[in-house]
């Protein structure tokens, strides 16, 4: 059994969290809402929302836990040469926090794969008084005028959370993703949350870690200065 929480109520230690063994390895804690207050609440001791349509709010804290280190991120060499080109031709743009919700609803879409579809009306409101907060970015490729790909996560302090990521171009969200750990580094950003460990992730430079490690890093992370002046680095080193 996995406590119920009450608007009011603290969410329980994550030591607390289920094993693999009771079927639901991670899971915390059910209830409570998506307020912009409790989902800062949320971040700061390592716990997440993740449910479907028609459950009730569920919140998760899984060990491992996959993170990426911003130095370790992989660039592809076709990757880098995509980057590249991209960086010299007008018709693209790289922008953050132009399109936050805009972003958000995209990765909503469902997708080939089954994905998207958790982003419920109330998670998006939710990370939107984030946003408006100043907690919750979205970095996005454009081209021609039209949004293609993007990403979103939440940052507190110099810890960043992704959350999730589209693309209607090929490769195009790996271009958000590589815009986004770049600016993060170049301020001092050492990990990116990614939640749920996957092959994709993993080809990154992503690697799981143990929720010790992690809820000790973020402690440490959450309490440094908010990031001020979130926008594409002038001419990253790709």
């Amino acid at each position: 059994m996995i406590p119920w929480l009450e608007a009011d109520t603290p969410f329980p230690d994550v030591s607390q969290a289920l094993n693999a063994a009771q079927g639901a390895a991670g899971l915390l804690a059910a209830g409570a809402d998506l307020s912009p207050e409790r989902l800062l609440m949320a971040y700061r001791q390592g716990i997440f929302p993740w449910f479907s349509e028609g459950q009730p709010i569920l919140w998760w804290s899984t060990d491992p836990r996959m993170v990426l280190h911003t130095r370790e991120f992989k660039i592809s060499l076709s990757l880098r040469k995509h980057l590249r080109k991209i960086s010299n031709d007008s018709h693209w743009q790289i922008r953050f926090d132009s399109a936050f919700e805009q972003v958000m609803r995209a990765c909503a879409e469902p997708r080939r794969d089954g994905g998207g579809t958790w982003i419920s009306e109330e998670i998006i409101a939710g990370y939107c008084g984030l946003h408006r907060m100043g907690h919750a970015h979205s970095s996005e490729v454009w081209f021609n005028g039209e949004l293609v790909a993007g990403a979103y996560g939440v940052a507190i302090g110099r810890m960043f959370y992704g959350e999730s990521m589209f693309t209607r171009v090929s490769n195009a969200s790996k271009v958000a993703l590589a815009h986004l750990v770049f600016f993060l580094r170049e301020q001092q950003v050492e990990m990116i949350d990614c939640q749920q460990e996957t092959s994709h992730l993993a080809s990154l430079g992503a690697h799981p870690v143990s929720r010790t490690e992690f809820i000790r890093h973020l402690q440490l992370a959450t309490q440094m200065p908010v990031i001020t002046g979130w926008h594409p680095l002038t001419n990253p080193d790709f």
